[in-house]
């Protein structure tokens, strides 16, 4: 029987491709009707292009990607909307051993502190700029990437002026790990398990993670043609349903061993399942012997996490604007602001009868603990969500966000 509805989905091998993999590789979109072709990447700016000429109908994204590309950043400018979120987490920040040593000189513990490990950063970045040495290194996967930013951002908060202390380079995510080893770079910002990758081989050491520097926060997405979108609603409602599923079903402990074993196989990850298993249990090896348990390390489905918040996609703005790559202006802002389409996972998503937010929006680093939140359909829990410099993202106040951060 032919499926009713044919779809090309593009993904980068990275263990957050997990709720989109499994939607193919489980019959959850078989399911709904959907014949859902996936095809592997090997970077970035390869899945922003071929989304952009429709080679791909929707793809696996980085969350502020979308916004790039219907704010006219990118090669080919293509209207890029975002009706699904594929999870919160999942980042790690590494260093090469030798910084490690350098860090843990300077007061860093294998706690994953932000704040400490920041701090004993900064005292070494000063050291080497005594000794007159080159400045570290540290790769990101795309400058238009939550890693970007939450790199930034960390550093910016612990005093690193992340322009003028550090060189940031783009490496893609596969690579970073040899990168490292290599001694191309010093460390990276990128999503497991290419963090957990250099640790099982003995060359990097993990200082912090996203769940630290802001708890439950937005990773990747769905992004999708919004011409194709519009052309073709019953297909994206029959996704994001079977999305809804395999999320569910990602978030289950039980799967977790059936889980990693399709994400080691060779056509998405190719990395044991072992290595898998620290984004999974958020139990992660940090290097040295030392490990830790992270609550929330990543999250596929609970905490709505697969609800597109504008909020999201506004903070994702307010960095363009921060880092200097586009000016902050009313038109650009309603762009981002439209790009992230909650009425369409509300409507795809509620014949279920699930948990859907209220709201659109939220303060963002508001909740110190996990809270019961107004919703239809089930109850729903948010939270904890806050930054770890204790800062909060009114969404409603963009103009006095903007205007109080600070380069470092």
């Amino acid at each position: 029987m032919t499926a009713a509805h044919q779809i090309t989905a593009g993904f980068m091998p990275l263990f957050d491709s997990a709720v989109l993999v499994a939607a193919g590789e489980m019959g959850f979109a078989a399911r709904e009707g959907v014949e859902l072709k996936l095809q592997r990447e090997t970077s970035w700016a390869n899945i922003r292009d071929r989304i952009a000429i429709g080679h791909f109908d929707v793809a696996h994204m980085l969350g502020p990607m979308p916004l790039a590309c219907s704010l006219g950043l990118t090669p080919i400018a293509s209207e890029t909307i975002v009706p699904f979120s594929l999870g919160l987490g999942g980042n790690c920040i590494t260093v090469s051993n030798t910084v490690w040593d350098g860090m843990a000189a300077h007061g860093a513990e294998p706690d994953l502190d932000p704040a400490r490990t920041g701090a004993a950063l900064g005292a070494l970045i000063r050291e080497r700029v005594g000794a007159a040495r080159e400045p570290l290194r540290f790769a990101v996967v795309h400058p238009h990437s939550g890693h970007n930013y939450e790199l930034r951002y960390w550093l910016a908060a612990c005093g690193i002026d992340p322009d003028r202390d550090i060189e940031i380079v783009i490496v893609p995510p596969p690579f970073m790990a040899d990168a490292l080893a290599a001694g191309r770079i010093d460390g990276y910002c990128v999503g497991e398990p290419w963090n957990s990758a250099a640790v099982a081989a003995g060359t990097g050491h993990i200082v912090t993670v996203k769940a630290l520097l802001w708890r439950n926060s937005p990773e990747k997405v769905i992004g999708v043609r919004k011409v194709w979108a519009e052309q073709n609603p019953q297909a994206l409602a029959a996704l994001l349903r079977a999305l809804h599923h395999s999320a569910r079903w990602c978030q289950d402990p039980t799967n977790r061993t059936e889980l990693a074993e399709l994400m080691a196989d060779a056509r998405f990850l190719g990395q044991k399942p072992a290595v898998q298993m620290p984004v999974l249990s958020g139990h992660l090896a940090l290097g040295g012997g030392a490990e830790r348990a992270i609550e929330d390390f990543f999250v596929p489905f609970d905490k709505a996490a697969n609800f597109p918040w504008k909020s999201h996609a506004l903070w994702f703005y307010t960095q363009m604007v921060r880092w200097g790559q586009l000016p902050h202006t009313p038109q650009n802002l309603a762009i981002a602001r439209d790009c992230y389409r909650p009425d369409l996972y509300r409507s795809a998503l509620k014949p279920l009868g699930v948990a859907l937010p209220g709201a659109n929006a939220k303060v963002e680093g508001a909740l110190k603990a996990a809270t019961p939140v107004g919703s239809a359909g089930a109850s729903l829990v948010l939270g904890p969500d806050g930054f770890f410099d204790g800062q909060i993202f009114d969404p409603d106040q963009i103009e006095a966000y903007i205007a109080g951060q600070k380069h470092a």
